[in-house]
């Protein structure tokens, strides 16, 4: 073989024929690359299952913290949405001299409209005490309390207005729909109704004779007798 070329074993001779150290060149085998790369696989995946665990942050290295998500407020649309939407439970009730037109419009046949009617009786004349009281609410007639019977509950005493013995009963035969509407039991459904009973056949000649209107029956009509006149 000629001189300075290199030899089968990777080595090369110098000029002089001895063999020069720094001229040694090691070739790594298969299996050494193999362990190395092995190796280096490990140590990559320790580093990411100590970022994923560790949740110190170091000294003076700068922490996130992700913000606290928001949750809407009492009053915010989404809230109020909520606490509609939420049903009934069985056997829950609501408290009708305390509740929130939101409590109260999750009651059967109570929308948010009778639900605000029913807040501004209660705060211009006081509890209601039963579901005789609150048949006073124009709209609420004697279905809808049969409705609100097993969910409704009373938490104060209904008080007694001054001056209310001495309200004049209401001329059905004149009175409006709107003052029809003030009768406890008669919603804009009945008021409309015995307006157009009374137009088609003639004055009511007794109280008695509201019992002919559709949705009028025997409970309406024995609330009716003491706030109502007829000639």
């Amino acid at each position: 073989m000629p001189t300075g070329q290199n030899g089968p074993t990777g080595q090369r001779k110098s000029t002089t024929g001895r063999l020069d150290p720094t001229d040694i060149v090691i070739m790594p085998s298969r299996d050494d690359r193999r362990a190395a790369l092995l190796l280096v696989l490990l140590a990559v995946a320790g580093l990411l299952a100590r970022l994923a665990m560790d949740t110190t942050v170091a000294p003076g290295a700068i922490g996130y913290r992700p913000a606290p998500v928001a949750r809407p407020a009492r009053d915010s649309v989404a809230a109020r949405a909520g606490r509609l939407a939420r049903p009934l439970e069985r056997g829950e009730r609501v408290d009708l001299d305390r509740a929130s037109v939101e409590e109260l419009a999750r009651l059967p046949r109570i929308g948010s409209g009778l639900a605000a009617r029913i807040v501004a009786d209660r705060d211009a004349n006081g509890p209601f005490g039963s579901l005789e009281g609150l048949g006073r609410v124009p709209g609420i007639g004697p279905k809808t309390l049969d409705l609100l019977a097993p969910h409704a509950a009373f938490s104060r005493p209904a008080r007694d207005h001054p001056g209310a013995a001495s309200l004049r009963p209401l001329a059905v035969n004149a009175a409006t729909e709107a003052e029809l509407m003030s009768l406890p039991g008669i919603g804009p459904v009945l008021a409309r109704a015995i307006v157009e009973h009374r137009r088609r056949h003639g004055p009511f000649r007794s109280v008695d004779d509201l019992g002919r209107v559709d949705g009028i029956g025997p409970r309406t009509l024995a609330r009716l007798r003491q706030r109502i006149r007829v000639p």
